[in-house]
This record gives structure tokens, C-alpha cells and sequence, in this order.
């Protein structure tokens, strides 16, 4: 009898202790509702945290009954590193009908849309995003200035660095075919992103476009009311980490295009 398939969840966390016990729920529903169709592992990536996050996640997971491996920083390197680490630890182990799908730790990623994001794939889509963009999707429980500023700097990034079709570019909660992710990495190597900051996840766009994979978006509802604590993102430290997105954007597309 075949092994089925792999579905590998990776999550980066900075000091997330307070929003454990609703991500382990989570997790340990998605595990139960696909046991039979996916071996699902679970990877944190702690960024460094000083909140226990680590022993309260593996405590959160051994009483939720999912399997939980956890990868340390031993000082907070930022988003992007804490995906570079995880990434490149999948490197010797995702095969080809594998899955991964990355999301927030801070419980923003809605978990029950995975499966309208697995029907999704199953049209041939190499890489789905969860868009709060799209029709149907939404930014609630934030201020008005946020969800604008949120917004224009969404439409600038895009038209800047040239990412026409998609509707976001910044979410990290998405879903890749192991394939996907293998030819990222044969291209800009194991960890496949390059900056720290939130700017990664552009970064990550950027290249799946310069590669020629597909991608498409699902609608979500963004409830920033479902965190405990406040976003870690800096608006004007991210801002500056796109602007400087522009700068490698001819050596990105140039590795890609040498690697076909």
C-alpha cells in the first residue's frame, strides 16, 4: 500500500505563547480532517522568542494530538530568515506530490479555507494565495488608515515590481505543490528567500513569476480580532524593504531565466 502523500504546515512564530492554545485547535482539526488523506507534519520556526513559545508549543500539540517539530533561532532574525530556515530544512525531504503550506502564527490564517485552496490546486495551480483582496475577501476589526494604507501600499508594490494579475502579494498564508518549491530552490537555492524582513513574501512572488508558475487566489476574510497582541510588522520598516526589492529584481529574473 502506497504512503499517501505529505502535507508539511510550516509557521514561523515570534513570542505567539498567547495565541497557542486557538493555533493548536486549529492545527488539530486540520489534522483530523485529512488523517486519511495526508501524512500532515507540522514545523514551527522560532524566531527567537522569549515567551516559552517553543516548550508551550510542543506541550500544545502533545495534548491536541498532532505531530509538531520545532526549528530554533537562537535570537530574532526576522520573518523572511525564519522561512529561509524553514525552507531549507525541507529541502532533503519534500518529493513530488508533497504539500506545504505556510501560514501566520498569530492565528490570521483561517485554516478552513485550506480545502476551497486544495480544490483550487487540483486545476493544475502550481501555488494558491489567500487574498483578503479578492472578491469575497475582506480586512475587519482594523482601523480605516490601516486597511488603506494596507491597500495602497498592496497596488504600489505590484505596479512597481511589475507582480500584474495577483491580487496580494504580502500574505504569507499559501499553498505550494512540493514541485513548486523544488524549482525555487533549484534556482535561488534551499532557503530560497533572500531578505529578513516582511518584504519576503514579495520577494517569494517575485520569483515564482520569474520562474513561470502558476498561481491563483482564494478569498479570506482577514480578522485581525483573532490575534492576541498586536502585528509585529513595522509599517515604515516594510515599506523600505519593498522599495529595496526594486534593486534585485534584474538579478532575480536573470537567475531564473539561466537556470531553464
Amino acid at each position: 500500500m502506497s504512503q499517501p502523500p505529505r502535507f508539511f504546515i510550516l509557521v514561523p512564530v515570534l513570542n505567539e505563547a498567547g495565541n497557542l492554545p486557538r493555533l493548536s485547535q486549529s492545527l488539530a482539526a486540520l489534522h483530523r480532517e485529512f488523517i486519511d488523506r495526508f501524512d500532515l507534519q507540522v514545523i514551527f520556526v522560532d524566531d527567537g522568542s522569549v515567551d516559552n513559545t517553543s516548550g508551550l508549543a510542543k506541550q500544545a500539540a502533545e495534548q491536541a494530538g498532532f505531530p509538531l517539530y520545532v526549528l530554533q533561532h537562537e535570537r530574532n532574525l526576522g520573518p523572511g530568515k525564519a522561512f529561509q530556515t524553514g525552507f531549507s530544512h525541507l529541502f532533503s525531504l519534500l518529493q513530488d506530490n508533497d504539500l506545504v503550506l505556510t501560514i501566520e502564527g498569530d492565528n490570521t490564517s483561517r485554516l478552513e479555507l485550506v480545502k476551497q485552496m486544495l480544490t483550487r490546486m487540483a486545476e493544475g495551480y502550481d501555488v494558491i494565495f489567500a487574498s483578503p483582496y479578492m472578491y469575497g475577501g475582506q480586512i475587519v476589526n482594523t482601523s480605516t488608515f490601516r486597511v488603506f494604507l494596507s491597500a495602497v501600499a498592496n497596488l504600489f508594490v505590484k505596479e512597481m515590481l511589475g507582480l500584474h494579475g495577483l491580487l496580494t502579494v504580502s500574505s504569507f498564508f499559501r499553498l505550494y505543490r512540493a514541485k513548486a518549491l523544488k524549482t525555487l530552490q533549484r534556482h535561488y537555492g534551499p532557503g530560497i528567500i533572500e531578505r529578513a524582513g516582511f518584504e519576503c513574501m514579495v520577494e517569494m512572488a517575485m520569483k515564482m513569476v520569474f520562474c513561470g508558475l502558476s498561481i491563483s487566489e482564494v478569498p479570506m476574510v482577514l480578522d485581525t480580532k483573532a490575534r492576541v497582541g498586536k502585528s509585529r510588522m513595522k509599517i515604515a520598516r516594510t515599506i523600505r524593504g519593498y522599495l529595496t526589492l526594486w534593486f534585485h529584481k534584474r538579478a532575480w529574473k536573470r537567475q531564473a531565466q539561466e537556470g531553464r
